[in-house]
């Protein structure tokens, strides 16, 4: 049981429980369950979005049977290889229903398996990536709340009269002699992947090139984790650094150092592709939709020519 409360907010202090229900001597805990509803909402969004790309719902199906695991045991895996020395046992390693996944683990895992499976589809790798991005974000948002009801990841005591002051977090686990004020960081999280959610769902369609989208995703979580793990107390350190927050970083950068070169590549061949090498600002948003367009074609032929291939 945790006991929260949030006083700047008006919110006095309740009692959650960790455990959702029992089916006899095995718990089911909310963390998992928010995890698994998070899981099930991100291929549905991304289902959806394969339609716009020219990619069939049973090749979202297999990518789903493959890109789950994965980005669970890596998430699992990069977890406890930053937390060796907090484990007595293989039972506690395994044990992900306490908690414990690492998102950039879970991250990279998704990637791979997104590769293995467009791979064997003979699918358009950053199309892939471009639906299922949004999607992801959609998980990470509900499934901050699994650490709302674990009572984790909260960042240092607001100071007094500080513009976060009024969104601290009382908390008090069983065993605790009192309570104790945090920044909600798990809420913060949350609420930056839903803005950042809204922002890209809105432009999905009006993208100028593949691999825009998992850019933006990874340019804007990037930032928005940088700042936000500089706030907590319970970081994964590799020696003196943050590692979330240097891959944060990394992300960021790397997002937008992307973004920029691919945007003005794209722009310059589509002036390239004029007759006379004039183009207005206009044409080349009509000319872009018409090339994005051209290759959800392309790509529809060559599902249909490898749909009478597949079972």
């Amino acid at each position: 049981m945790v006991t929260i409360s949030f006083p700047g907010l008006g919110i006095e202090p309740f009692t959650v429980n960790k455990v959702a229900f029992s089916i006899g001597s095995i718990e089911v805990r909310w963390y998992g369950l928010i995890i698994v509803t998070g899981i099930i909402l991100a291929f549905a969004y991304a289902a959806w979005r394969a339609k716009h790309e020219g990619i069939v719902f049973d090749d979202m199906i297999d990518m789903a049977l493959v890109i789950v695991p994965m980005g669970i045991v890596c998430a699992r895996l990069y977890y406890v290889l930053t937390t060796l020395d907090e484990y007595d046992s293989l039972y506690e390693m395994i044990a992900v229903w306490n908690g414990g996944l690492a998102i950039y683990g879970g991250i990279f895992g998704g990637i791979l398996g997104i590769f293995i499976v467009s791979k064997w589809k003979k699918l358009k790798f950053t199309k892939a990536l471009d639906c299922i991005a949004p999607g992801v974000m959609i998980g990470q948002l509900l499934g901050r709340w699994g650490n709302f009801f674990n009572g984790e990841a909260y960042g240092a005591t607001p100071a007094e009269g500080s513009p976060l002051y009024f969104m601290r977090m009382g908390l008090q686990h069983e065993g605790w002699s009192k309570e104790y004020f945090y920044q909600p960081t798990f809420l913060y999280e949350s609420l930056w992947n839903l803005t950042g959610f809204l922002i890209i769902n809105a432009i999905y369609k009006k993208k100028k090139f593949d691999g825009q989208i998992v850019l933006m995703y990874l340019t804007w979580y990037g930032f928005g984790r940088m700042l936000i793990e500089g706030l907590r107390t319970d970081s994964l350190y590799v020696g003196p650094f943050r590692i979330s927050q240097l891959i944060g970083f990394l992300c960021f950068a790397a997002g937008l150092a992307a973004l920029i070169f691919f945007t003005v590549r794209t722009r310059r061949a589509a002036i390239a592709a004029t007759a006379d090498g004039s183009l207005t600002e206009s044409s080349f948003s009509a000319l872009a939709e018409d090339m994005t367009a051209d290759n959800e074609k392309t790509n529809e032929s060559e599902d249909n020519e490898n749909g009478s291939q597949t079972d």
